[in-house]
């Protein structure tokens, strides 16, 4: 592998909270960046908390949230192989040029407390990759802290699934943890955009995406970032 390579993160948690029902990563946001990297002549490279196939979320499969990049991918043969055999963050490769935080729900449960992300991201951050995430995959930046051992959102511009969307998807009594709440409580200035659209913040190296309208331009300011377009 080579620095041409990107590093697309997703959940391997399955179960949201105790309803019953499951989650999982957001297909829309791993299909959007996926080719937006791809189509840029990067390697996409696939890393999840437990490695091999990660679960989806169901509700993001259904026909009226599918669109062209999730179809594309759902019949993409070379993209549906890596995502059935996702890396583990140790045995990711180490040399990357950037790294992108795929949402969905599961990501509530799993990244914020995993010790690989955090180890990821904070080579990433001490050799100035940029770093994107988008939607529920922003709480893998509360994994990171500095050498001072301050969270690394604190001071910094962002955005994230906002506590009204949250509201309006009925999950606010269900999720660990209110992800605008969190992250403002962590020191970072948490910018919201209109509910449901497109909104994406960046400050330096740090791209965020509030939504899954979010996913292709998160991606696409990483993408700027290296300096491709």
């Amino acid at each position: 592998m080579t620095s041409e390579t990107v590093l697309l993160i997703v959940t391997s948690h399955a179960d949201l909270g105790d309803t019953g029902k499951k989650t999982g990563f957001w297909y829309e946001e791993l299909a959007a960046p996926y080719y937006v990297f791809k189509d840029a002549g990067l390697a996409p490279i696939l890393v999840s908390p437990k490695g091999g196939c990660p679960p989806t979320d169901p509700g993001s499969e259904s026909p009226d949230v599918r669109g062209p990049s999730v179809e594309r991918f759902a019949a993409d043969s070379e993209a549906r192989a890596a995502l059935e055999r996702t890396f583990k963050a140790e045995d990711a490769p180490a040399d990357y040029a950037a790294v992108f935080l795929v949402g969905g729900h599961g990501t509530m449960w799993d990244f914020p407390d995993w010790p690989g992300l955090s180890q990821l991201l904070g080579r990433a951050h001490a050799d100035d990759k940029p770093i994107g995430a988008v939607c529920h995959g922003v709480a893998g930046l509360l994994s990171l802290r500095t050498d001072g051992g301050h969270p690394l959102v604190r001071g910094m511009r962002l955005t994230g699934f906002t506590n009204d969307e949250e509201a309006a998807v009925g999950l606010t009594g269900v999720v660990p943890f209110l992800l605008q709440d969190q992250l403002g409580a962590a020191g970072g200035h948490f910018v919201v955009g209109a509910a449901f659209s497109e909104h994406v913040v960046t400050d330096g190296r740090l791209v965020t995406g509030q939504n899954p309208a979010s996913s292709k331009s998160a991606a696409e300011k990483v993408l700027a970032l290296l300096g491709r377009n």
